[in-house]
């Protein structure tokens, strides 16, 4: 471990012997040491005593053994240190446990940090002295600021010391208690802990990928596989989001352009109008067919308008487009109707005495109209007109392009709102005494 000089501290680690079993116990904290589980059987020892005073003897028989194992060197966040210690806790929350895993690094030139695992997930740790705003009793508010950045209230519990290993420079116990408190703000979060004392102590952490611990501590093999969602994990949508968004809303403005351009530019030439009378009292075979008519240049829009001097009635066109040179057929059918009354003294309206279908993209030739009329017959007799527009703007292809530009942002938007609930469904109340002793 390189000194801020560049030079290298002399190696002072000395050992000890375990009362309980005999076994030689390495100290790597020099002087700061206050506790050593001796990683023989388990025994707590009191590292300040010259002799050696047994504080707790670890008699469960289940091991947690410590996936980073105690005295692997490494680099993290451009910083040597050395794993020295290993404990596990837990909380219980509605009947069930939840366990992580917290690593002690030292450096004799920097406060002491953690690393803490927790179902593949892992945070680095580091003390803060500086107080988050708010109020100063952990789990109380909402939310809470810290240097700048706003925290969420995540979770509150009661934390538990199920096992422990190596050396704490501070006095740890196998059952010790503390309440738990984190407030989250991917991809950090601070938590507070209050003892059975009443000491609160102050932590950030911020989420590392398994991969860098791996790659840090020059580890073997893979790290675990992270499964769900941690409370602090950042999410991989959330930048994405907002760009998709902003690309989508660039391409809607230039489908708009283009189409405005295109309705600005587009010749809307009348290629065919007749009138025709429908005998709604002898309607019989009333269909007929119209005189051929050109529809010129490109493939394009075509309108066919129907308008029918209607009064409380209603009219059905059945239209064949048929071109005369290839046999092509657009065949299609429209209603008009249009009634109006008095109710309670007031005038109402129904309907309309037009009606306009639209045909996109037909191609340039020569074509002419089949029409079967059918109507109201207990009415009077309704003359209508038929007419045919070529060039006009439709605005199905802009429909489709804009439904096509909005699903990614969507698809995006609903994986990341889909994240954010795995996040926070895991977010639990209050853990009380009583929950955690049924443990």
């Amino acid at each position: 471990m390189a000194s801020p000089s560049g030079g290298r501290p002399p190696v002072a680690v000395r050992s000890l012997s375990c009362p309980a079993c005999g076994a030689t116990t390495a100290v790597r904290l020099f002087g700061h040491a206050v506790n050593v589980v001796c990683q023989s059987c388990h025994t707590l020892l009191d590292a300040r005593d010259a002799g050696v005073t047994i504080l707790q003897k670890f008699t469960d028989a289940v091991r947690d053994e410590p996936q980073i194992p105690l005295g692997t060197r490494g680099t993290l966040h451009d910083v040597v240190y050395e794993v020295v210690g290993f404990q596990v806790r837990q909380v219980v929350i509605d009947g069930t446990r939840y366990q992580w895993r917290e690593y002690l690094l030292f450096n004799p030139y920097k406060t002491f940090h953690y690393l803490t695992e927790y179902d593949g997930h892992w945070n680095f740790v580091t003390p803060v002295f500086l107080l988050p705003g708010g109020d100063q009793t952990p789990g109380s508010a909402r939310s809470r600021t810290y240097r700048g950045q706003t925290f969420r209230h995540f979770q509150t519990a009661t934390a538990t010391t199920v096992f422990v290993l190596g050396e704490f420079p501070w006095q740890v116990r196998v059952g010790e208690k503390a309440i738990a408190a984190d407030y989250v703000a991917p991809p950090r979060m601070i938590s507070a802990e209050i003892s059975m004392d009443k000491e609160v102590t102050w932590s950030l952490s911020e989420y590392l990928d398994g991969r860098d611990v791996w790659k840090g501590l020059a580890l073997q093999g893979s790290p675990p596989r992270a499964k769900g969602v941690f409370a602090n994990q950042p999410s991989p949508h959330g930048g994405s989001v907002r760009r998709m968004w902003t690309h989508a809303a660039i391409l809607a403005l230039l489908a708009l352009l283009i189409w405005s351009v295109e309705a600005m530019t587009s010749q809307q030439k009348q290629a065919f109008t007749q009138s025709f009378v429908y005998n709604a009292q002898n309607a019989g075979d009333a269909s007929l067919v119209t005189p051929m008519f050109e529809l010129d240049g490109r493939p394009s829009a075509v309108r066919v308008e129907t308008a029918a001097n209607i009064d409380n009635q209603w009219i059905f066109v059945g239209y064949s487009l048929i071109n005369d040179e290839t046999g092509q057929t657009f065949d299609f059918g429209r209603e008009v109707s249009y009634y109006h009354g008095y109710d309670d003294g007031e005038s109402w309206t129904e309907g309309s005495r037009t009606d306009a279908a639209t045909l996109p993209a037909v191609p340039a030739g020569r074509y002419f109209l089949r029409i079967e009329p059918d109507g109201d017959r207990a009415g009077k007799s309704i003359q209508y007109r038929v007419t045919v527009v070529r060039g006009v703007t439709t605005a199905l292809w802009l429909l489709i392009a804009l439904g096509l530009i909005v699903v990614p942002p969507i698809v995006a938007t609903w994986r990341a709102v889909t994240f954010e609930r795995l996040r926070w469904q895991e977010s639990g109340g209050v853990s009380s005494d009583s929950e955690e002793s049924d443990g």
